[in-house]
């Protein structure tokens, strides 16, 4: 077996766990079958939810047995958040959301083999359930002073927002999560993140007094934080989705291509599959070259093909080369074309103008003066050709697709004009 602990720690994902010493045993003895959930509060993961679907992969990786749980109960009440209530969902609504997280989520792990993956719904053993069972069966082994302790009931309990019964009692879903596994599948480890702390334990705590004797474990990995302190897996557009419709391939890859300097070497260790030393040399790289964006492109390749597939991040890649000149833009296709042009300012024209005209409706050039003075200069392109005659208008066969012009100030002022006919 790998010591998986050690790698672990190397990387950056071991924030806390119940028992080191014993974990580390019980992993180091393997196989150990473990487990981490995810809650269908929205149709797809995002790119915060990498970090613990990609620990599953390492843990699997290194010989243990995986239980990826998409919570079709837990969905429908939501762990509470620090600053205000969730909106509930209706069950068919969360039902489809299982669907949606669990395709999104197989593809990194492994169903064959002795420590194949396996996929659990929290509903299978919830939905039967009567509410008296449940107070008798499980709630009557919780404190109600410990549960106050928790770091996101105490917050909320601090706000004007207060907490419902039903965001209150969500550890005590998730802690039966953990027993029901153990009793089912022999599941002796929770992971999850370091904001979870307080519904592990929880499981662990109630396994302990309905199965005396067990050893059970937990492991949470830290929370991301970009360096400038805010939240990780927010882009400018908002929050970096999984699914290729909510958040495209090309904005996806673009997000870990502008990672910041500071943050690049921990994202690495904690999101890549590369051995020590190719990550130690990309973070000399960005040390000594950093303009040369080594490692985020190397991170932004290797997320892209995990998360999208090898032939949609050659289409990125392409595209991103291509808009800058480096690749023809006409062999780009139109959805990867569009996707492109959607992250870089653009603007609606019903018919083709002179150049030095879009390039002032586009904000690369603050008045036509302006816009003369870059054509003269040498530095206005479209769909990457030096334009020679500013006055001119562009011809409806130039248009990409149709509709598409790209235009560049520079080598590196990037806009697009989007011809939609009137009416």
């Amino acid at each position: 077996m790998t010591d998986i602990v050690d790698e672990l720690k190397w990387r950056g994902l071991f924030a806390q766990s119940t028992d080191e010493d014993a974990l580390r045993k019980a992993l180091a003895d393997g196989p150990v079958t473990f487990y981490c959930g995810f809650d269908p509060t929205a149709a797809s993961l995002h790119v915060g939810h990498l970090v613990q679907v990609l620990t599953v992969r390492r843990l699997q990786q290194a010989g243990h047995r995986p239980l990826a749980l998409v919570g079709g109960a837990t969905g429908q009440i939501g762990d509470p958040r620090p600053t205000a209530e969730r909106t509930l969902n209706d069950p068919e609504t969360v039902a489809a959301w299982v669907a949606r997280l669990r395709s999104q989520i197989e593809p990194f792990l492994s169903f064959e083999g002795e420590n194949a993956a396996t996929m659990v719904n929290n509903l299978d053993w919830t939905a039967g359930l009567s509410a008296i069972e449940f107070l008798r069966d499980i709630g009557k082994h919780f404190r109600v002073n410990k549960m106050l302790t928790k770091d996101s009931v105490a917050r909320r309990l601090e706000s004007q927002e207060g907490i419902s019964y039903t965001e209150f009692s969500y550890q005590l879903l998730q802690g039966m999560d953990f027993l029901e596994l153990y009793r089912r599948y022999g599941c002796v480890l929770q992971q999850g993140g370091s904001d979870q702390w307080g519904n592990l334990t929880a499981g662990i705590d109630l396994i302990h007094r309905l199965e005396p004797g067990a050893a059970v474990h937990a492991l949470a990995t830290p929370l991301m934080v970009k360096a400038d302190g805010t939240k990780f897996g927010k882009s400018e557009s908002g929050a970096v989705w999984l699914d290729a419709e909510m958040t495209t391939p090309y904005a996806f890859y673009q997000f870990w291509l502008n990672v910041d300097d500071r943050d690049i070497s921990r994202y690495l260790r904690i999101l890549s599959f590369r051995s020590r030393a190719e990550l130690e040399e990309l973070e000399k790289l960005t040390e000594e070259r950093p303009q040369a964006r080594s490692a985020q492109r190397a991170l932004a390749e290797e997320l892209t093909t995990l998360v999208h597939g090898g032939a949609q991040c050659a289409a990125v890649i392409a595209a991103s080369k291509a808009l800058f000149g480096q690749g023809e833009l006409g062999e780009l296709d139109e959805a990867t074309l569009s996707a492109a042009l959607s992250e870089v300012p653009h603007a609606r024209v019903a018919e083709l103008a002179p150049v030095v005209d879009l390039l002032v409706e586009v904000g690369l050039a603050p008045s036509r003066s302006g816009a003369r003075r870059t054509v003269k200069e040498g530095g206005a392109y479209v769909n990457n050709v030096k334009v020679a005659d500013g006055e001119a208008a562009p011809a409806a066969g130039e248009l990409l697709h149709g509709r598409w012009l790209v235009l560049r100030r520079g080598k590196k002022n990037l806009a697009a004009v989007e011809v939609v006919p009137a009416g």
